[in-house]
């Protein structure tokens, strides 16, 4: 990084009690004397963390509009303590709000990537509940995947998945990704049912721009079309990117996604 975007320490927040307490690694970029924008927050997909190219650049483009940037790792992710398998919608949810409280930011854009737009929309209804939160002035959703357990994994299970999940209580999938499998979990899933944005309306009461590549072997685009229908009241800008993967990290990509943040913020 340059000068002009120093690397920030990371700190901790302890989120949960008892058996359930894990430390929570989150990354505060402070906001310049005299800016009056936003905070970025940016959450993280499955198996991802806030060191991925595109949290990095968000922190970067924080840093040139001199905004504040919060990024954090969920519980089994990146510098976060806890275990991966342990990790639910619920739980994840719980950390982000978490962490948005223990920073309190007076304005928020949420920058959601994967399953961190589905976080991203079940904060917009929890934050929605609270007395004195956050206001949101803007959400920014790459290739989200809302509702993923119950439309994108569960329709599709091989009977081999279904008995290591009745078995077993988790099943290994091959990653694009990582040499590691992925793992889903019969807590994931069953947490995914209780979690669920794509049965109503969702009111964000705010602009939306959702980048979705065309393809995306993991997200299909239809499912970018089908959050659409849920958002019938808010100001919604939809991009399809004709040869965009899952990930969207090239540097067109990145410029999209940074376009979409700047004109939320100004």
């Amino acid at each position: 990084m340059s000068d002009a975007n120093p690397a920030i320490d990371h700190q901790f927040l302890t989120v949960g009690s008892a058996d359930a307490a894990r430390e929570i690694a989150y990354v505060v970029r402070p906001q310049a004397a005299g800016a009056t924008g936003p905070a970025l927050v940016w959450l993280s997909g499955y198996r991802s963390d806030m060191s991925g190219t595109k949290a990095v650049e968000i922190d970067r483009l924080a840093a040139e509009s001199g905004l504040a940037c919060v990024r954090f790792d969920y519980s089994g992710h990146g510098l976060s303590g806890g275990n991966f398998v342990d990790g639910t919608i619920s739980r994840w949810l719980e950390e982000a709000l978490a962490v948005i409280l223990h920073v309190r930011p007076e304005r928020i854009v949420l920058v959601g990537s994967s399953m961190g737009g589905w976080i991203a929309l079940r904060l917009v209804q929890e934050l929605a509940k609270l007395a004195n939160a956050p206001k949101l002035d803007g959400i920014v959703l790459i290739a989200p995947a809302p509702d993923f357990t119950s439309e994108l994994i569960e329709p599709h299970l091989t009977p081999a998945e279904q008995s290591s999940l009745a078995e077993r209580g988790y099943f290994e999938e091959r990653s694009a990704y990582s040499p590691e499998p992925n793992i889903y979990t019969r807590a994931l899933i069953e947490d995914g049912r209780e979690n669920r944005v794509l049965k109503g309306i969702i009111e964000t009461g705010c602009p939306v721009h959702i980048l979705q590549g065309m393809k995306d072997p993991d997200v299909p685009y239809q499912h970018a079309m089908t959050l659409i229908e849920h958002l019938p009241a808010d100001d919604v800008v939809l991009t399809f990117i004709r040869d965009g993967d899952h990930r969207l990290s090239r540097p067109e990509d990145i410029e999209r996604m940074v376009a979409a943040v700047k004109a939320l913020i100004h």
